[in-house]
């Protein structure tokens, strides 16, 4: 029988009795409300065994809230350790009533402890307890500094013993037996001890209970079933490839006919596009990422994946879809740089031909080595930034020999390469653009000139769809602008405008539109809206979007399918 309402219920009364016991150490006067009264009966004060030391506990506890209601099975022994203290302390002081709280509260745990099997990371266990062995060592030297430094101030002269048993009795929040001539130095001493203490119960927690952060590694064997994969099923979605990131994981069903890449980041399992491999086992496959998912408390989501794989992930896995954009994809057959709508596009293809540029389109396996390492080269001095982004719809590699059937498309002038674009294969007869490089001195129009040529040269390479860049939130753009669209849904358009000013949205979003594509719509899944910013977060990190060191001042551009594939 499933009780899932015991992590939950474990975890916010966890939360309150933290906020309570906090409350009452920063707030003196708590006490003395008829809340305080109520607190006393509350067993998260049993932790403590002085007062003073209910900001610890408090702490603690409301880190342990968060474990608990993930399901953490260190948490629950944490918490089953100290609820029997509690009734102990409870008797000893004569609260009955608060006794039999931990003792009731104890007993729905331990038979609710099938609930709580998420794992946590193994070497997480050995980290929390070289940092207590490591903080506690440093803590006692300290601690001993801080009350020999004043020897004057001391009442007597206590041994060593003393202030050493002064010292741990300080970091649990415990006057010791040593005594000061003045109160305020008593006092600082008191503080900064319980400060001490503080800081490494807290970390020691934080290291213990903190989610499973796997090394995202594809193996040789998982890439080889990858690519067996690809070659039967990889038409079906364009996001494919870029399954064989090898900063990914990668889950089979049962039969091995489907598959999932994934990352987790910040205790989100984040998946990228549809399931890969035969449509009908892909809700096996689906089945087996939500019991990994379940198995170490990680948040499930997708971002980026299709109507069609959006459809089996909400019906399989019991999750919610939201649209948060569009992918351009041109069929080549009804392409042409002719007519009206094409004028803006025609206009710089011819200009920038006049300007003295030409253009080579070839299969990365046509390339010699010195070529290949040229283009690298000059891709990664044209880059942005220092890191390397992207994740759902960046290969994050150049000229591997196993990338042979990838397509480059370049732009010379005088000799000199001045842009690239990188395809990957989308099942036999398409692909999708993974990188959009250019010279910052160069002419403009250069990437509209090199889709051009792509486009045009694709016939004679057996390409009949071409996918390119990603719209966040075209649909809004399109709609917002139209007439009679409504307040609300102009609103949205008007912040989304205002956004652009950091964001590439709107300028991306008119790229695109010059090339009259398909707008396909790309959806993240999740299990509960209150997962989404925490999702959200997860992305931008998996996009290296999140990053220390970056020039405040840099114009952000939009990282959720794929940042690499963004205009230059």
């Amino acid at each position: 029988m499933k009780r899932s309402w015991i992590p939950a219920v474990a975890g916010y009364a966890s939360l309150a009795i933290g906020l309570l016991d906090i409350g009452k150490a920063v707030f003196p006067h708590f006490e003395h409300t008829r809340m305080g009264e109520w607190s006393d009966f509350l067993p998260g004060i049993v932790s403590t065994v002085a007062r003073a030391s209910s900001l610890v506990v408090g702490i603690m506890l409301v880190m342990i809230a968060h474990a608990l209601r993930r399901g953490k099975v260190r948490a629950w022994r944490a918490v089953v350790v100290l609820l029997p203290a509690s009734a102990v302390v409870s008797f000893i002081h004569l609260r009955p009533a608060s006794a039999v709280i931990s003792l009731a509260l104890l007993a729905v745990l331990v038979m609710g402890r099938g609930e709580f099997s998420a794992l946590p990371d193994p070497r997480s266990r050995w980290r929390a307890l070289g940092n207590l062995l490591v903080l506690g060592a440093l803590d006692i030297g300290l601690g001993y500094v801080i009350i020999s430094a004043r020897p004057r101030m001391l009442v007597g002269d206590p041994s060593v013993l003393d202030r050493l048993e002064h010292v741990l009795l300080g970091l649990a929040g415990i006057e010791g037996p040593v005594a000061f001539t003045v109160e305020r130095v008593s006092d600082l001493v008191y503080f900064s001890l319980l400060a001490l203490g503080t800081l490494t119960a807290v970390t020691t927690l934080y290291l213990a209970l903190r989610p499973e952060r796997p090394i995202a590694e594809l193996t040789e064997d998982d890439e080889r079933r990858l690519r067996a994969l690809l070659a039967q099923h990889g038409e079906r979605d364009s996001l494919g490839y870029f399954a064989l990131r090898r900063d990914k994981s990668v889950l089979f069903s049962p039969s091995g006919k489907a598959a999932i890449a994934y990352r987790v980041v910040s205790g989100v399992m984040l998946a990228s596009g549809d399931p890969i491999g035969d449509r009908e086992a892909w809700p096996a496959a689906i089945k087996t990422f939500m019991r990994e998912a379940r198995r170490h408390a990680w948040v499930p989501a997708v971002i980026g994946c299709g109507e069609t794989g959006g459809e089996v992930w909400t019906r399989e896995a019991r999750m919610s879809a939201l649209e948060i954009g569009d992918e351009a994809i041109i069929d080549v057959a009804d392409f042409t740089l002719e007519g009206r709508a094409m004028r803006n596009v025609r206009q710089m293809v011819n200009r920038t031909e006049r300007a003295g540029y030409t253009c080579r389109v070839l299969r990365t396996a046509d390339l010699t080595e010195q070529e290949r390492e040229h283009i690298r080269q000059a891709a990664d001095s044209w880059r942005g930034t220092q890191t390397e982004r992207g994740y759902s719809m960046a290969l994050g590699r150049f000229g591997d020999p196993a990338d042979a059937d990838c397509l480059v498309a370049t732009a010379h002038k005088d000799g000199e390469l001045r842009a690239v674009l990188h395809f990957v294969p989308w099942g036999p007869r398409g692909i999708s653009l993974d990188l959009m490089r250019r010279d910052r001195d160069a002419e403009p129009g250069l990437n509209e000139l090199l889709i051009a040529k792509t486009l045009q040269a694709a016939p004679a390479l057996n390409i009949a769809q071409v996918s390119l860049n990603f719209a966040m939130f075209r649909a809004v753009l399109a709609r917002g602008e139209r007439l009679g669209a409504g307040p609300v849904l102009r609103a949205w358009r008007a912040l989304l405008i205002f956004l652009s000013h950091w964001f590439q949205i709107e300028s991306l979003y008119r790229f695109n539109a010059k090339f009259r594509p398909i707008w396909e719509p790309r959806f993240v899944v999740y299990p509960n809206a209150r997962d989404l910013p925490r999702i959200g977060v997860s992305a931008l990190q998996a996009e290296a979007f999140i990053t220390l060191g970056r020039s405040p001042r840099r114009r952000l551009r939009l990282p959720w399918l794929g940042p690499a594939r963004l205009a230059s």
